[in-house]
């Protein structure tokens, strides 16, 4: 049986991420070291197309990984953890990566290569306001008073946001404030030394 016939019999001839059943492929989910159907997902045209070409993501359309999220098969976790990372600008996306847990194996497979790195910005570093290189773990506090829209909260200067994540973009990160997971510009954050 080929790889395309393994997934379509798998996800019952329906995408894995939103469940279209129209033109289905199977995408081999990065690294690829040798294609199987273990290492693959069946995508329709919307998915793929927006998956290979970041630019022309529709926010609205990756709402269904809120049921993705949740499949048995780790391909498809894989790319639904990816792509919610990708949008983790958005509070329904930050939302759902703060309950999606991952097995150790899978996660280290996700991280592996994230989807949201462009090669003109890998080697791109995240600073701070002074220029302080930032890593992940690393605490910074807010230099400037910030609205948090959609939360209902000032996240006030001063407060200490500990263990930030590094996102795609250099120029912002992610942390906790007030008990909610928010992107940050690193423009307003100073490295705590």
């Amino acid at each position: 049986m080929t790889i395309e016939q393994t997934l379509l019999e798998r996800c019952d001839s329906k995408c894995e991420l939103c469940s279209s059943d129209a033109n289905l492929t199977a995408y081999a989910v990065p690294p690829v070291a040798d294609e199987s159907a273990d290492k693959s997902v069946m995508v329709c045209e919307t998915c793929r197309g927006q998956i290979e070409n970041p630019a022309t993501m529709n926010t609205n359309h990756w709402r269904c990984l809120t049921d993705s999220m949740w499949s048995q098969e780790p391909a498809v976790q894989v790319m639904a953890w990816r792509l919610l990372k990708r949008l983790s600008t958005e509070s329904w996306a930050q939302d759902q990566l703060d309950i999606f847990y991952l097995e150790p194996e899978v996660l280290a497979w996700a991280e592996a290569e994230n989807i949201a790195d462009n090669d003109e910005d890998s080697d791109t570093p995240t600073l701070d306001s002074n220029g302080a290189r930032l890593a992940a773990g690393d605490t910074v506090t807010l230099i400037k008073d910030l609205v948090v829209k959609g939360a209902g909260f000032t996240a006030k200067r001063g407060t200490t946001v500990k263990g930030i994540s590094l996102t795609s973009n250099p120029e912002h990160i992610e942390g906790r404030v007030n008990g909610v997971r928010i992107v940050l510009l690193t423009c307003f954050l100073k490295k705590v030394s």
